[in-house]
């Protein structure tokens, strides 16, 4: 990538479809390196702050993270009355184990992402989203959450997939076989979530997504949130239930910048051309 100090029009795009792209103008590029899995980028923009890129996508910006990090995290685990182990597969800058160790009832986060190199990342250069890798109640595994999932079955109250995109390291995290190991995984009355792309952007990826929870699990559902530096900017999440329903089951008792009460029961309803893509 070009010197922005030399090229002070120096701009990082991500090809969010075949036609169409988005940009942030850089002001620094603060690291980029090729780990072990995948391409890794942290840049600062002019628009976003800091930005984290996987292989060409941006996984967050600190302007806007918290819209994604919070309703992957909250919905679910406001849904379960009493959430106490709690596994995030992915998730390795640290925003959605951040959000997760806000609820008091969780005595242990385990968060497994197989790439340490963005776990180093995000403590170098992400402080507000790493502040939750040290807390006690918190285990760090850098191994492959495919082989990890298949050794724990009956663990978690809420596995939480906060994945990339179906690409490269992450493709066997959108497959059956893997909804199996999780629904193996979790406790009576457990619920995984899990980022299931943009019903506007990637539609087939929302519908592969809600088969095959459909397909593992009693109780298959769709929730939507904003994720405005996403393709599209309207996310969804697929969730998979072995019994209850996705209400608030706890008041919200801490700090939020965008979830809410009332905004995880709009959450839940889905505009037509949504419950026709996943129908």
């Amino acid at each position: 990538m070009t010197d922005p100090k030399t090229t002070p029009d120096l701009w990082v795009f991500e090809n969010q479809t075949p036609h169409l792209r988005l940009g942030w103008r850089v002001t620094e590029i603060l690291r980029h390196e090729m780990t072990p899995f995948q391409e890794l980028l942290v840049v600062d923009t002019a628009e976003s702050g800091r930005a984290l890129f996987l292989d060409g996508c941006v996984m967050l910006t600190e302007k806007d993270e918290y819209f994604y990090h919070e309703m992957i995290a909250h919905v679910p685990l406001f849904a379960h009355p009493l959430p106490e182990r709690v596994l995030i597969v992915g998730g390795g800058d640290g925003g959605t184990l951040r959000e997760v160790l806000k609820h008091r009832e969780v005595k242990e986060c385990v968060l497994c992402d197989i790439d340490q190199r963005v776990t180093e990342a995000s403590r170098a250069f992400f402080p507000t989203l790493s502040v939750g890798f040290d807390n006690p109640r918190a285990t760090l595994l850098h191994e492959d959450a495919l082989v990890y999932i298949k050794e724990q079955r009956g663990a978690f109250d809420v596995i939480l997939v906060d994945s990339t995109d179906p690409v490269g390291p992450a493709v066997g995290l959108f497959e059956k076989p893997f909804y199996a190991s999780l629904a193996a995984s979790l406790k009576p009355g457990g619920i995984i979530s899990a980022q299931a792309e943009s019903p506007i952007a990637r539609g087939q990826d929302v519908r592969k997504v809600m088969n095959g929870l459909s397909a593992t699990f009693p109780k298959a559902q769709l929730y939507l949130g904003l994720a405005p530096s996403y393709p599209g900017a309207l996310w969804a999440f697929g969730t998979g239930r072995l019994s209850g329903d996705l209400s608030p089951k706890r008041p919200l008792a801490f700090d939020t910048r965008y979830y809410t009460t009332e905004i995880h029961r709009l959450a839940l309803e889905l505009p037509p051309f949504v419950k026709e893509l996943i129908r």
